[in-house]
C-alpha cells in the first residue's frame, strides 16, 4: 500500500492518503511563522495501521523546515511530541507549559 502525505493548503490541512483514497488529516490555521495545529482525524476504516503517527511526522517536519512554530491545540498532535520529545523544541519555550510540554 502506498501512502502520502501532502499540504493542501487551500483546506489549511496535512492530508494523508493510501492508495490514493483520503484516510486522514490534521487542520490548521497558519499565522506569520505560527502554525497552530487544531484537528486531528483517520477514518475509522484506516485506523490501527499507524497512519495518525506518519501523519503527525509529516506534518511537524515540514513545519521545521519552514521554520514554523507549533501551537498543539489537537490533543493528537499535541500527545504525538509528547512522546516523541525531539520535536518538543518546535513548540516556542514560553507556550511549552500551557501545553503540558
Amino acid at each position: 500500500m502506498e501512502q502520502s502525505v501532502t499540504d493542501n493548503t487551500a483546506k489549511s490541512r496535512f492530508e494523508i492518503h493510501d492508495d490514493g483514497e483520503l484516510a486522514g488529516f490534521a487542520e490548521y490555521h497558519r499565522s506569520g511563522n505560527e502554525i497552530a495545529f487544531i484537528h486531528t482525524e483517520i477514518d475509522p476504516r484506516f485506523e490501527g495501521r499507524g497512519l495518525g503517527s506518519r501523519l503527525a511526522r509529516a506534518a511537524l517536519d515540514a513545519a521545521r523546515e519552514q521554520q514554523l512554530a507549533i501551537l498543539p491545540y489537537c490533543p493528537f498532535i499535541r500527545g504525538w511530541i509528547t512522546k516523541h520529545p525531539e520535536y518538543a523544541d518546535l513548540v516556542p519555550s514560553t507556550h511549552r507549559a500551557r501545553f503540558g510540554l
